[in-house]
């Protein structure tokens, strides 16, 4: 395929992906899955699959555009959560990110130890594949800045997709080290360096980058602020300062990430100057994400014929079983109402952060059974796709009547 067959090829497929869904859906489209179909029937009609199309062989491509797509849905994502405090409203986050996080790599772990594969690599399969995605799951999550009505399933799954990507990372330093055979001294290096100080360093780098944009966006010079232009692109800039920043001094930019458009909304509340940095980054994540997603489903048409009934029950397991128990389990013990309590924990969006995560890791170290596991993420992102995709509108239609009925006032920020 060349470069403007390709051109040609993805624009009408997105274009098809959002169009077609209308007619038979008054919903907004769920275009995730016509995507993945679109990318697979490419492959299978090619005579030759470009390298572009094997992320086994060729991962670069898909780390970059991945790590992109990622950093800048985490900045949108903090930037969009109206109403931070009371900070009990975080208790279903923590759970989720605490317990029900570190209790689902730990059975992905089992299930890929008892599918055969070596403990570095089941390590691995439960870091990339444990974190909900904050790209595909912008469905169920909140809505853009200043829209309000952020209903507690909404408000626990945007914090969690904007805080797990990151939170995921040490534990796929630790599969990256066990992968060389990780000896007690280096155990407790992992524990100080990795779990502990890119955690902080990220945190303290987003949130002072978040400031600091804060302060020149809204406030410096009082006379002529920077926010009366309008320019959405510093959103952008925002990003790109943020991760570069906590990656320089060896943080987490994930968390930066998030952490910076959580800190940068905070400081005024409620401009209009957020809709425009929203929209903005909204359009680049909505255009990776879709060329992301052709490229996930020509993986599967390319990988067809070495896609096995294993790879597909680790997809099912997870989708079906393990997000959900685990994630009800987790919770136990909150406010959230029986029917809102099974939302949370289902809809664990499997998605672009474990496509960068593994072609990450793929070019850190030789990783053992390399190809079963991006088989196992590329089946589970277009299972996820799928079913979280095509109830995601039922689900906020509920959602959103639940919003009507309580009718209270917001909490203060």
């Amino acid at each position: 395929m060349s470069y403007h067959q390709f051109l040609l090829f993805a624009g009408a497929a997105i274009i098809l992906a959002y169009w077609l869904p209308r007619f038979v859906s008054g919903r907004e489209p769920a275009a995730s899955a016509l995507l993945i179909l679109a990318g697979a029937a490419c492959a299978l009609a090619l005579p030759e699959d470009p390298p572009l199309f094997r992320p086994i062989a060729d991962p670069e491509w898909w780390e970059i555009l991945s790590e992109m797509a990622v950093i800048v849905a985490l900045f949108a994502t903090g930037l969009r959560l109206d109403v931070v405090r009371p900070f009990a409203r975080w208790a279903v986050t923590w759970r989720l990110l605490a317990v029900a996080m570190p209790l689902t790599i730990g059975a992905l772990a089992l299930v890929g130890l008892a599918a055969g594969y070596p403990l570095a690599s089941a390590l691995l399969l439960g870091a990339v594949l444990a974190p909900t995605d904050p790209v595909l799951a912008g469905d169920v999550q909140v809505g853009p800045p200043t829209e309000g009505g952020e209903h507690p399933v909404r408000f626990a799954l945007t914090t969690e997709a904007g805080l797990n990507d990151g939170l995921a990372f040490p534990f796929v330093y630790l599969g990256l080290a066990a992968i060389a055979g990780l000896t007690l001294t280096e155990a407790g290096d992992w524990l100080a360096y990795d779990l502990v100080y890119r955690i902080l360093a990220g945190t303290v780098a987003g949130a002072g980058v978040g400031w600091l944009l804060g302060q020149m966006v809204f406030r410096w010079p009082a006379r002529n602020v920077l926010a009366a232009t309008g320019s959405g692109v510093l959103a952008l800039a925002g990003v790109f300062v943020c991760y570069g920043l906590a990656e320089l001094i060896h943080g987490y930019g994930f968390i930066a990430c998030f952490v910076g458009g959580l800190v940068f909304r905070r400081l005024e509340r409620d401009h209009q100057f957020h809709g425009n940095l929203h929209l903005f980054n909204l359009a680049i994540e909505h255009a990776l994400t879709a060329v992301l997603l052709l490229m996930v489903g020509a993986a599967l048409g390319t990988y067809a014929g070495d896609v096995r009934w294993m790879h597909a029950a680790i997809a099912a397991a997870l989708v079906f079983a393990i997000r959900p128990l685990i994630g009800w389990v987790s919770l136990a013990g909150t406010d959230l109402p029986p029917r809102e309590r099974f939302v949370t924990a289902a809809f664990g969006v499997r998605g672009i952060g474990s496509l960068y995560y593994l072609a990450f890791a793929a070019g850190m170290a030789p990783v053992a059974m390399l190809a079963d596991l991006w088989l196992v993420v590329l089946v589970t992102i277009a299972l996820s796709a799928a079913v979280h995709g095509l109830s995601a509108g039922a689900v906020l239609a509920g959602i959103r009547a639940d919003e009507d009925a309580e009718g209270e006032p917001e909490p203060a920020a």
